[in-house]
């Protein structure tokens, strides 16, 4: 959310205009999106109680509380998350 929070703040500033604001959340997705498929290696297990889900414009939306994240080395509980999922096919276009 940093950086959605920075932009629109740099936007309500006169700094950026909305198009390079767009641009800029498009390109993240797209960056992170390769680093995930090409530099990450290892896997991670969610478990938690879910509370909501929504599944809009192609775009999934979870809401888990009491979840936790398990990988190999180390577990973390966390109260509260949403995950926000879309076909990342989506994004090329």
């Amino acid at each position: 959310m940093c950086l959605t929070e920075t932009l629109d703040e740099m936007v309500s500033n006169g700094t950026l205009s909305p198009e390079i604001a767009i641009q800029v959340l498009v390109q993240f997705d797209k960056s992170m999106t390769e680093a995930l498929e090409t530099q990450v290696k290892s896997k991670v297990s969610i478990k938690g109680h879910l509370h909501t889900y929504r599944f809009c414009d192609n775009v999934w939306t979870f809401i888990l509380t009491d979840a936790v994240f398990k990988n190999e080395d180390n577990q973390e509980n966390v109260g509260r998350v949403k995950i926000v999922a879309c076909d990342s096919k989506l994004l090329t276009q």
